[in-house]
């Protein structure tokens, strides 16, 4: 065997235990294998009339920080991200009408990886019932509502 043809084989084997390794991580650690992938996150102001008093959102991450905007009816706000091997990163918005406040995970790696669907589509519709989840903006599913 030639050197050429060592190096591949060590190549192929630490490639086949780190496979190996990460089909035994515990469930809900999939994020490691989906490192690199980008997904577009999307929260639009769902409520039926508040032309007087828009929905405040300010979202951040632990490594950036995407700011706040005033939304209007049928506004949104949106941006793109892509996940590291660490699991990261994980997007957190603060949302504000009126009196009420909510903060809450706009994208969480461990729970949205599979959830954004192969669209990698993860959007969230604010409205006076609260907050719903759709990977299609066509079916959305309630997750909470206001405190």
């Amino acid at each position: 065997m030639n050197r050429k043809q060592l190096i591949s084989l060590i190549i192929l084997l630490f490639l086949a235990v780190f496979i190996i390794l990460l089909s035994f991580s515990p469930p809900g650690q999939e994020y490691l294998v989906l490192s690199g992938m980008e997904y577009d996150v999307r929260v639009i102001n769902g409520f039926t009339d508040n032309s007087s008093l828009p929905l405040v959102i300010w979202c951040s991450s632990e490594y950036s920080d995407l700011g706040g905007r005033a939304l209007q009816e049928r506004d949104d706000f949106s941006w793109r991200l892509k996940t590291d091997f660490w699991g990261n990163p994980n997007f957190v918005c603060t949302m504000k009408w009126d009196q009420k406040r909510k903060r809450f995970d706009a994208f969480k790696v461990q729970r949205d990886v599979r959830r954004c669907g192969p669209l990698r589509k993860c959007s969230w519709l604010v409205t006076e019932n609260g907050f719903f989840f759709s990977s299609d903006e066509v079916n959305w599913k309630k997750d909470f509502s206001w405190p």
